[in-house]
């Protein structure tokens, strides 16, 4: 028997609440190569003189090869892709990380950066038998100027520990996600994670204030700066953000740290039909203005299920749709009584069927929990296939009615949830196992009405294994090429996380 995957022990929210996967051998997935129909590139084959080059730059206990030992970095949290790495290696520094990639470049060896593996679209798993090059060991805080508010870490930080760091100092991580608890900072950057706040605090690309990456060949990029302003030239690290690791591998990070709110309040409602969130949205915008934070929503089949299966208990009663809004300022009194008005005025109106306010702790946390749970949650029924897109708000909840009657000869659940403030939806369809029946009637079908209604296939989670052949849904061929020719120029040989993000890519 194949031990406990340990690493698939993913926390859902801060009360811990977390989705553990065990695995015999006989329930594996299908490998991402059969199930995606991807060939292997002649890359080169790890050798055991590799593996003894490898223990002369790391101790022997950071050069993984047991079969057993490897095999949790082979598969995604969600079971959906598995990969045939057949060596694992946890640098600590810069410095080894450059001397790995040089040697992989120059031997043709292919790797797959790998953080907290907390992905959705698997990024952060190998497809064929890739290097895993894992950054637990590279956890290590810098520094930190409480004036500025400019962190400084190594990318293997998990983002729950830091913002816990940094509370200690009057200051909060500008993202937060329900995978605070496992992800990687450098993972988060790779992506471009967008997460619960971004409403309030914007996108990493004006959080990261700079960076340190080792390009495929072992150059050590030093674009480190702490400065709000730094107009010298091209915006480097604006090329790994978002670029999961395809151009270069992410080992340090400067980012900006908001100071922490001395006020946050929480309110939870059920409303009748997404026209009425949408009505809700511009009140808030208006009404909450500068301490709004947060604007979620989810449906009835979002939230019932997330609580029936993780037995969580919802602080109000069965509605057609939720909304969950969270505000960050400066006078608990002031924040409370505009957001306790809000939920008058939307009640008095008929916007607002029920709700509750607070800024108790406890409870805040408790419906934190349900909304962040239930990505997790939909997993204890079956097979899920995840979707993560921007759509016009007006279009916004569209998808999921779509799907729904697509799907209504099939057993499977739609459910739809997200982040209204940005406009980006989470889909999840559960079905009782995956099939290729059912995959084929899901895709490329949703990418289509995404593109449609000019939205992105990707809100989030980027673009990862799974996505790459869809990705013209969402830009054109010149913005391809232009993508393509980067690639080419900074990873000639491509061997950093090989068959993500491009289709493929000519003569690489």
């Amino acid at each position: 028997m194949i031990k406990p995957l340990s690493l698939f022990i993913f926390n859902l929210s801060k009360s811990n609440i977390a989705a553990q996967f065990k695995f015999a051998s006989s329930a594996l997935p299908q490998f991402s190569s059969e199930k995606y129909g991807v060939k292997r590139k002649s890359f080169g084959v790890i050798q055991p003189s590799d593996i003894d080059y490898f223990k002369t730059i790391l101790s022997e206990e950071r050069v993984v090869t047991d079969e057993s030992d490897v095999l949790p970095f082979n598969i995604d949290w969600i079971k959906n892709c598995r990969g045939q790495s057949k060596v694992v290696l946890k640098p600590k520094t810069t410095e080894e990380v450059s001397k790995i990639l040089s040697y992989c470049n120059s031997k043709r060896l292919a790797v797959c950066p790998q953080g907290g593996n907390t992905g959705l679209v698997g990024g952060s798993v190998p497809v064929f038998d890739e290097i895993v090059l894992n950054f637990n060991l590279m956890n290590n805080i810098i520094s930190l100027d409480e004036i500025s508010g400019a962190l400084v870490c190594e990318s293997g930080c998990v983002l729950e520990n830091l913002d816990n760091y940094v509370r200690d100092h009057n200051l909060i991580m500008p993202l937060d996600l329900g995978a605070k608890g496992s992800c990687h900072i450098g993972g988060n950057i790779s992506t471009n994670a967008g997460g619960l706040r971004l409403l309030r605090y914007g996108n990493l690309h004006g959080s990261v204030l700079g960076l340190e990456a080792v390009k495929a060949d072992g150059t050590i990029l030093d674009c480190l700066r702490t400065l709000k302003k730094d107009n010298t030239g091209y915006h480097l690290k604006h090329l790994f953000i978002g670029s999961e690791g395809t151009l270069g591998v992410v080992t340090k990070v400067a980012i900006h740290c908001p100071a922490l709110p001395k006020a946050v309040s929480l309110g939870f409602f059920g409303v009748k039909n997404f026209e009425n969130i949408l009505e809700l949205y511009k009140r808030a915008k208006s009404s909450l203005g500068e301490i709004l934070s947060a604007f979620e929503m989810a449906d009835n089949e979002s939230i019932s299920s997330t609580v029936k299966n993780l037995k969580l208990s919802n602080p109000i009663s069965d509605y057609p749709f939720y909304v969950l809004v969270e505000t960050h300022g400066s006078d608990e009194v002031h924040d409370s009584e505009k957001l306790s008005r809000f939920l008058s005025e939307g009640m008095d109106s008929g916007l607002i069927l029920d709700g509750t306010v607070t800024s108790e702790p406890a409870k805040m946390k408790n419906i934190w929990n349900i909304r962040e749970s239930i990505a997790g949650a939909g997993l204890l029924e079956g097979y899920t296939f995840k979707y993560d897109v921007s759509i016009p708000l007006r279009n916004y909840y569209e998808l999921v009615e779509l799907l729904r009657k697509r799907l209504r000869d099939h057993t499977a659940k739609v459910y739809g949830y997200g982040h209204v403030g940005d406009g980006n939806i989470h889909i999840n369809v559960i079905v009782p196992e995956y099939t290729k029946q059912l995959y084929s009637i899901l895709e490329p079908y949703i990418f289509e009405e995404v593109a449609k209604f000019r939205g992105s296939i990707s809100a989030e989670h980027g673009v990862g294994f799974r996505k790459p052949q869809f990705i013209h849904y969402s830009k054109d061929e010149s913005a391809l090429q232009l993508m393509r020719d980067m690639k080419k120029s900074m990873d000639p040989n491509g061997i950093l996380n090989p068959y993500k993000v491009l289709p493929d890519v000519p003569n690489i």
